[in-house]
């Protein structure tokens, strides 16, 4: 009951920001089609914990800050070594542990991996994530686990 009245409260404020439209019939239409949407969210019964993950609310923020950085930071890397050619390139495949409990942690994991330049996590298979690096020294910054910790952090 919790998710949905989440849900409810977050497609309300969607329609409401992005509507315009206070008069009566907008705002029963607007009330119409979010009942609608939820009516068809509980048939297919997608309202969980994991669709409206509200715990990660507050620390998605920090986190994603720090990913900015670390993304700003990527670039220039990369772009630094496309310059310098081909010899300063050293792609590698290789699997980091993902020691994240649920699976929305250890999605966020595999797509802060991805946002990466440089970095792509090409599988997530249980707590491995296959991850392929245009340089050596991205998967050693993976292994040191500083990414992975943070996410850790967040879903925690």
């Amino acid at each position: 009951m919790r998710h949905t009245i989440n849900l409810f409260l977050t497609l309300t404020a969607f329609w409401l920001l992005n509507s315009g439209h206070y008069s009566a019939l907008m705002l029963s239409l607007g009330l119409g089609s979010i009942m609608l949407v939820l009516f068809i969210a509980h048939r297919m019964d997608v309202v969980d914990h994991e669709s409206q993950p509200v715990h990660l609310s507050l620390k998605l923020p920090g986190y994603f800050l720090w990913l900015f950085k670390e993304i700003i930071l990527a670039n220039i890397s990369v772009v630094k070594h496309i310059w310098l050619g081909n010899s300063s390139i050293s792609p590698s495949l290789t699997t980091v542990k993902a020691s994240q409990k649920t699976d929305i942690g250890k999605v966020i994991y595999a797509n802060s991996i991805t946002l990466t330049p440089g970095t792509v996590a090409v599988d997530l298979v249980d707590d491995k994530i296959l991850v392929h690096s245009l340089l050596k020294e991205n998967i050693r910054a993976l292994e040191a686990g500083e990414m992975n910790r943070r996410v850790y952090q967040v879903e925690n």
